[in-house]
């Protein structure tokens, strides 16, 4: 189909051509241009309303087209969501459906009330409560439930850069810029119940080791502490890394712990010794974030990295849920390694910003992503495809968390196996526009 051009609009478009060719040097098929297209009179002048004008609408075309593209693909995945939902039996609980994925839809509550960027959220392991950490100095609770903001903790000076609930969620601990560890008593009002003193720059991370009664913190002074929450006392002092230390996550039975630095490394030490058992070298830019790879999400890791690992009865096989590490980095990817090798056995690839947030699907089957390119990325582990993109449309995502409530796991009354204790469907991220997110059936 033929498109004609009116005088002028063939006019605009020659001095367009000259002007680009021009530009980039093409000086004998600029002067060979004029004559075809009698523009003989012409002279490259940037005043020209043409001037650049072939450049400016090629990446504007470009841009449409990625637009186009990505608002395509979120149409299907809506439909296919749509699908999904008609087909199931209206007796499905998605609170609890153990396949349950965000759709590409917005979030389904927005929680405003911070006067700065959100670094950290952390989920209530009883009760719909989540609590978030902010640049403003303070920590927030809230009903994820309703978006009903419950109470404001104040007490840090600076930045508050990290939070977390014990396994019980009787305390709440907090990490600051002000130097400052924080334990706060959640059944007494979030009151102040103990202070640890001892790092010397901004406080990363901080989290609960597995019985409560000891904290691991991360920070810019380049170690690794682990504390007694009896006596607030720092009884271990770890330097695994030569540079800020930008968080140490224990694993799940807490013998281990997966650092990760400015200096592009991530590294596995042990908790009781600091020993370093793994570093993971292959970023090209700072490392963000690590977290181990839990038990259920070994199988597809396997597949995915085409490994033969033979998944050993229950009660043997806590160290596979130490055997991997997933790590995220400023260089805009994420990596799968071994950690009894070090070795980097898979690269996902699709973020365009600094990749902050992981964590893994209950199910173990997907990893979720949170970036600085205002995403969500869900990643299908066994084939290392982004699945689905969450789109917030707001500026750098800086967390993301799963709900620790879990339902089911009461035993059966007529003799059979209990249901197995499923995680409750919701998610929370941080976002730099002073809001947390939340995503939920």
């Amino acid at each position: 189909m033929s498109i004609e051009l009116t005088d002028r609009q063939q006019n605009d478009l020659h001095q367009a051509m000259l002007d680009y060719l021009h530009t980039a040097g093409f000086h004998k098929t600029f002067e060979q241009f004029k004559e075809e297209a009698s523009q003989m009179d012409y002279t490259p002048d940037s005043t020209r309303k043409t001037s650049g004008l072939l450049v400016k609408k090629w990446t504007s075309v470009i841009r449409l087209q990625k637009k186009i593209v990505d608002l395509e693909s979120r149409l299907a995945q809506a439909l296919q969501d749509n699908a999904t939902i008609g087909t199931n039996p209206a007796t499905v609980n998605q609170r609890s459906n153990p396949d349950w994925l965000p759709t590409v839809t917005p979030p389904k509550l927005v929680l405003t009330g911070h006067r700065a960027n959100v670094n950290a959220v952390a989920f209530h392991p009883k009760y719909s409560v989540l609590v978030t950490a902010s640049d403003d100095s303070t920590m927030k609770v809230w009903d994820w439930e309703t978006g009903e903001m419950e109470r404001t903790v104040q007490g840090h000076t600076r930045r508050v850069s990290d939070c977390e609930y014990d396994s019980k969620g009787k305390f709440l601990v907090s990490g600051s810029h002000d130097l400052f560890i924080k334990l706060w008593d959640v059944d007494n009002e979030y009151k102040n119940v103990a202070t640890f003193r001892g790092h010397d720059h901004s406080i990363s991370t901080v989290r609960f080791l597995p019985g409560d009664d000891r904290i691991v913190s991360a920070s810019r002074d380049q170690s690794v502490r682990i504390w007694e929450v009896a006596t607030t006392h720092c009884i271990k002092v770890y330097r695994p890394h030569g540079e800020w230390i930008r968080a140490a996550i224990p694993s799940l039975d807490g013998r281990l712990l997966v650092t990760s630095c400015m200096d592009h490394t991530a590294r596995v030490i042990e908790t009781a010794t600091g020993a370093s058992k793994a570093e993971f070298r292959g970023h090209d830019n700072v490392v963000e974030n690590a977290i181990f790879a839990p038990r259920n999400a070994v199988p597809s890791i396997s597949e995915l990295v085409g490994l033969k690992v033979r998944l050993p009865p229950p009660t043997a096989g806590e160290d596979l849920s130490v055997a991997f590490v997933v790590t995220a980095s400023r260089d805009q990817k994420i990596k799968l390694w071994d950690a009894r090798t070090g070795q980097c056995l898979h690269t996902l690839i699709g973020h365009d910003g600094w990749v902050h947030g992981l964590v893994f699907h209950p199910n173990g089957r997907y990893l979720l992503s949170a970036a600085d390119d205002a995403s969500i990325r869900i990643w299908e582990i066994k084939t290392g495809r982004c699945i689905r993109k969450l789109d917030t449309g707001e500026r750098f995502m800086s967390c993301l968390a799963w709900g620790r409530q879990t339902i089911g796991g009461s035993a059966a009354g007529d003799g059979k196996d209990a249901d197995a204790p499923r995680r409750v469907n919701v998610i929370a991220s941080g976002c730099w526009d002073y809001t947390a997110k939340i995503w939920k059936p």
